[in-house]
């Protein structure tokens, strides 16, 4: 991995997002204690962790393949980990605090049943419990939903928020899914070959990204490359200068090189005949013809590929109540394409 400085608040819950092979388990493995950095500090509280091995870090980890033991039943499989604990704790304290995990989580009822019987959700359930039963100060998450199906681990995302925020403990989640880290992280760190790329909030990493990586990473984007001329991109990928706003992104020197990352929703379609003149309507406004190549309905928006005259694809996202009681245009038809210039986000790398 490359040199990485991150800080992590209390009780906040901190995504790591990038794609496979970007270093982002290896990260949390170290926090972990599971590997060894070759140099720097892993500090919690004002303790350098680095160097204490990962049974005596006050730290648990929840696996993606969540780990259970099969022999074991729900509630032993909970009380594992406190059996462990160094003086030993009493029997009927370990019995509490499982009974009150289980609570927690709505599995008290599964207590003698045994992983196999239990469905993938009922299992990150019962993963997440003996997760939390020794109360850890921090608390690692390894792609915990992946195991799940789409539906499944859409209803579980703020479930397991809502989990993690009524312990008030400190969360580290890494995942590849940019719809769960949006969905669950105060903060998301965005990993690219082994570095930090952005660290923000989710609204200011999606409508404000810094580099191409960023905005091509975290949700769809347009992106068009040219050299900056005046508060214009000159792009051989749209056909007149772009009007960008000042404060978007920052700005390089007149003749420098630059992207524009637009945001299909920012685009705006509009019924067009065939040979009718785009004029922009407004000041700052980007106006261009466009054909329709393909829809993708997807019921209260669609999402419309689009050529423009040169050639370059451009998409956009449409809710259907746009086009009111009019028909919305079909594949092969004219339209205009337009988007106010504080819309496009400019970026340097």
């Amino acid at each position: 991995m490359c040199e990485v400085s991150l800080d992590i608040g209390e009780r906040e819950i901190f995504a790591l997002l990038g794609s496979s092979g970007c270093g982002k388990s290896t990260l949390l493995r170290m926090i972990a204690g599971l590997e060894t950095p070759s140099s720097g500090r892993i500090l919690l509280d004002g303790e350098d962790l680095a160097a204490v091995p990962a049974h005596r870090r006050p730290t648990n980890m929840m696996f993606q393949s969540y780990a259970l033991f099969p022999h074991m039943t729900v509630a032993d499989n909970v009380a594992f980990g406190l059996r462990q604990l160094r003086p030993r704790m009493a029997r009927a304290a370990i019995a509490a605090r499982v009974d009150e995990m289980l609570e927690l989580v709505q599995m008290r009822a599964f207590a003698r049943r045994r992983p196999q019987e239990l469905s993938g959700g009922q299992q990150q359930r019962v993963a997440l419990a003996r997760s939390l039963a020794r109360e850890p100060r921090l608390l690692l998450l390894d792609e915990p939903l992946a195991a799940l199906d789409k539906r499944i681990r859409q209803q579980t995302q703020f479930e397991l928020v809502g989990l993690i925020r009524r312990v008030g403990v400190t969360c580290i989640l890494v995942t590849h899914d940019q719809e769960e880290a949006m969905t669950m992280a105060d903060r998301i760190g965005i990993l690219s070959e082994g570095g930090l790329v952005q660290v923000g909030t989710p609204g200011e990493i999606y409508e404000r990204p810094n580099c191409r990586f960023s905005a091509g990473f975290i949700g769809e984007t347009n992106l068009f490359h040219g050299r900056i001329e005046g508060d214009r991109l000159a792009s051989s990928d749209f056909p007149q200068p772009i009007v960008f706003a000042a404060g978007a992104g920052a700005s390089p020197p007149s003749g420098g090189e630059a992207w524009l990352s637009l945001r299909p929703e920012c685009v705006r379609v509009h019924r067009r005949a065939a040979g009718d003149a785009c004029v922009a309507e407004h000041p700052g406004e980007n106006v261009a013809a466009a054909e329709v190549a393909e829809i993708a309905y997807l019921g209260g928006r669609s999402i419309y590929h689009l050529r423009l005259p040169g050639g370059r694809a451009m998409i956009a996202s449409v809710p259907a109540a746009h086009w009111g009681e009019t028909a919305p245009p079909a594949r092969g038809e004219p339209v205009r394409v337009s988007w106010p210039a504080p819309d496009g986000v400019l970026l340097l790398r």
